[in-house]
């Protein structure tokens, strides 16, 4: 009677984290995204290691590899996290797109597309060396305002990712290094935990 019991309060603690949380993330793609960006910084620090000249300049070619190489990482990134959410999603039958999943984006997208438009405006007034802190602030601060909506080790990538945004903004010159460690390390990190601890299962 008093396992039947304890299994009951489970089984209503599992309903009631999915009403009100997005579970489906995978971590699995949480490692892929820390390896595109390391990827993506290697390439960047082989590009500028090789410019001719002593500033980048925003018509040079190497700034333009540069933003083409981000996009590229962004974009295996999402493509790589959709696939496999979904994937996820249907092995656990829960639907991709409810209304948790829905205010989880939103929570996520605010302060991310804030962050992508206040890094444009510094690229535009060429305060350089604040781009990459901007985007780790950002990004942490995005993840932080999502957690409410999904699993807890997110608002840990984010609290971390968001220290080490404020470390770059001191160390300005070690910009791209503090950007790998975000993206790149900090993913491949939190996106094993979460896979042990979850996708496991």
């Amino acid at each position: 009677m008093k396992d039947k019991y304890l299994q009951d309060i489970s089984e209503i603690k599992n309903m009631m984290n999915k009403s009100s949380q997005f579970i489906s993330l995978s971590g699995l793609s949480g490692v892929m995204a820390g390896i595109y960006a390391l990827i993506g910084a290697h390439i960047a620090n082989g590009l500028i290691e090789s410019h001719q000249g002593y500033y980048i300049t925003l018509e040079s070619k190497t700034f333009k590899l540069i933003v083409l190489t981000a996009f590229l990482v962004l974009f295996f990134s999402i493509a790589t996290a959709a696939i496999l959410t979904v994937n996820k999603a249907k092995k656990e039958g829960e639907k991709i797109w409810n209304t948790t999943s829905k205010r989880m984006l939103i929570n996520f997208l605010i302060p991310l597309i804030t962050g992508g438009i206040f890094g444009l405006l510094l690229l535009r007034h060429a305060y350089y060396g604040l781009i990459a802190p901007v985007t780790l602030l950002f990004y942490g601060l995005a993840c932080v305002n999502a957690s409410k909506y999904t699993l807890r080790d997110v608002r840990y990538l984010g609290i971390t990712i968001i220290i080490l945004g404020l470390i770059a903004t001191e160390f300005s010159g070690y910009a791209l290094e503090f950007w790998a460690l975000g993206f790149g390390v900090c993913h491949i990190l939190y996106g094993s935990i979460m896979y042990f601890k979850y996708d496991r299962k």
